[in-house]
């Protein structure tokens, strides 16, 4: 199950939320293995000038490095990345790349059905996506596309903080998994586990 932490991730998950998400982060690191195998990639709603702590946050509930995202990062096992303030963020190959200002969602809150179009279309089975906690149906397109490639989705059930993100993904019918933040983990060692054995 374990990989070195310089190899590329056997599946990238991709984790998006905005109001009441930092508890679900929280919560879900703490539950998470640090050897995985996977990368795993935080899309949150972040206001355009926020000096942004969440990296800082993170790294306090995990093992894992915790990096700021920017272009031409490789994507590597056991490694969490944070979409930086202000931007949209996409894949390309087994790298990331930030777009700032955010120009395709400056209008609305995109960013997470930005970055899961994107994981998708790169990663297809191998991708996986996490909604949790927050306002609006971002991230609920992505999901569709998740799903229409092959890929698994996860959303938050009623411990969700603010409903409308998870509720909307799961009323699309794309929601393989509706779990606490907590519960996840176990599932992701199983997709794993059974990637492994085929």
């Amino acid at each position: 199950m374990s990989q070195g932490i310089t190899s590329h991730p056997n599946f990238i998950v991709g984790i998006g939320g905005s109001a009441g998400g930092i508890q679900a982060y929280t919560a879900f690191l703490d539950a998470l293995s640090p050897s995985t195998g996977m990368a795993f990639v935080f899309v949150c709603h972040l206001l355009p000038a926020a000096n942004s702590q969440l990296a800082s946050i993170l790294s306090r509930h995990t093992k894992m490095p915790v990096t700021l995202a920017s272009t031409s990062m490789p994507i590597l096992a056991n490694h969490v990345y944070v979409i930086p303030p202000n931007a949209d963020l996409f894949i390309e190959g087994n790298s990331l790349k930030v777009v700032s200002p955010r120009t395709m969602s400056r209008f609305r809150h995109k960013q997470v059905d930005i970055f899961f179009t994107s994981l998708a279309e790169t990663w297809g089975p191998r991708a996986i996506g996490i909604i949790f906690s927050g306002l609006d149906g971002d991230g609920t397109e992505g999901c569709i596309l998740l799903k229409e490639k092959g890929g698994t989705t996860f959303a938050q059930d009623s411990s969700a903080e603010q409903g409308e993100m998870p509720q909307s993904a799961q009323q699309s019918g794309c929601v393989d998994f509706v779990l606490p933040p907590e519960k996840i983990p176990d599932e992701l060692l199983k997709l794993s586990d059974r990637f492994d054995q085929m």
